[in-house]
């Protein structure tokens, strides 16, 4: 039984990861008959949003506590898990990843990745095993290769302004819609754009199941 890791942002497509996102991944995982751990960093997250009229909510939020809500309290702190523990490791997106784990929202191409996120993934990469990156995470994960001084493919969708700034650090990209993947070979990197293109929970839902599908044949 392969041993999955995925790590959430929180509980929200605005402030958190996105729950669609979120749900499919952990829902195809499980069919596939997978061991999940699901993990977030224990940290406040950049802020609150309302989701029901999009304003920011003043006050604070734990991104492991509410990623906890998807996890219905299955869940750890990512600084307690390392590469050698796990078989596989996906992140799905939303834009509240991109402001919680890595900070793409606000710094753009200069983004930083937060410290025992970083490891993870480089440990995963140095190690052979397969990564998942859904919706903005190809981002993320471009900017770990050009931290590790990598060559690599994902994509960015078909946005002109990801797919940019992924050029920007070095990594290729192909451009695909919500229900297709792009593979790496080299790095074993599967991505897909989810939410960057869907229009639909079925859309996102294509790509994202092909993405587990995959991940998993790469063990």
């Amino acid at each position: 039984m392969p041993k999955v890791g995925v790590v959430l942002s929180g509980c929200g497509a605005q402030d958190g990861a996105e729950i669609h996102e979120s749900v499919i991944t952990l829902l195809a995982l499980d069919r596939a008959g997978a061991d999940v751990t699901i993990m977030a960093p224990d940290m406040n997250q950049f802020h609150v949003i309302n989701h029901l009229n999009n304003e920011e909510i003043d006050t604070s939020r734990n991104i492991l506590i509410e990623s906890a809500r998807i996890a219905r309290g299955n869940i750890v702190d990512v600084a307690t898990v390392t590469g050698d523990e796990l078989d596989a490791l996906i992140f799905p997106g939303g834009t509240g990843m991109a402001k919680n784990i890595f900070d793409y929202a606000m710094a753009g191409s200069d983004c930083t990745v937060i410290k025992d996120v970083q490891r993870l993934i480089m440990e995963i990469i140095d190690a052979g095993k397969p990564l998942g990156a859904i919706c903005i995470a190809p981002v993320m994960v471009a900017k770990v290769l050009q931290k590790m001084g990598r060559s690599g493919k994902v994509t960015g969708g078909f946005s002109e302004q990801i797919t940019a700034d992924i050029h920007s650090m070095g990594i290729e990209t192909e451009s695909v819609d919500a229900g297709d993947i792009v593979v790496d070979v080299k790095n074993k990197i599967v991505s897909t754009p989810a939410y960057v293109e869907a229009k639909s929970i079925k859309e996102a839902a294509d790509g994202i199941e092909k993405l587990v599908t995959k991940v998993l044949e790469m063990i």
